[in-house]
């Protein structure tokens, strides 16, 4: 098997781990360059996306702010106290609670991942989350230079 199609699996694997630990869903932004991801996973549900686009929701996301401004972990009631337009009220309106964010790399090439669930995460989980969502920016350095069937099947798993 070449180092390339590799790359698939792992993130296919990664995918699969960190989604046992989301069951109302997660977002993962990643590699974003100037306002563009080069991949995005999404589990969150059809109608929350929809709401989201519908309202223009990621100008106003505190989420969105924090997360291309800082690097770290940040829990979603922390960043209410930020959020005038109502975004993660909203969420929580569609079943997105305990919502905690990573934003992990350079603000060059930063990947964000948020995720949610019906209970609290624990500190070891939201460890092991981070240490996932990592492992996904890492292996996907160097997108652009990947072979474009290497690119589709990335893009495949969003």
């Amino acid at each position: 098997m070449s180092k390339d199609i590799s790359v698939v699996k792992q993130v296919t694997a990664c995918l699969d781990r960190l989604s046992g630990f989301c069951d109302t869903g997660y977002l993962l932004a990643v590699h974003i360059r100037y306002t563009r991801p080069s991949l995005m996973f999404k589990t969150y549900p059809k109608d929350w996306l929809d709401h989201y686009s519908e309202h223009g929701f990621m100008m106003v996301d505190p989420v969105v702010g924090w997360a291309m401004t800082q690097e770290g972990t940040a829990s979603w009631d922390d960043l209410a106290a930020n959020d005038p337009a109502g975004v993660v009220a909203a969420a929580r309106d569609f079943g997105l609670s305990h919502g905690v964010s990573f934003a992990i790399g350079p603000n060059t090439s930063r990947t964000i991942g948020s995720v949610t669930r019906s209970t609290a995460f624990a500190a070891d989980e939201l460890d092991t989350m981070r240490a996932i969502i990592t492992e996904i920016h890492d292996v996907t350095e160097g997108f652009d230079h990947l072979p474009p069937r290497i690119q589709d099947g990335l893009r495949d798993l969003g």
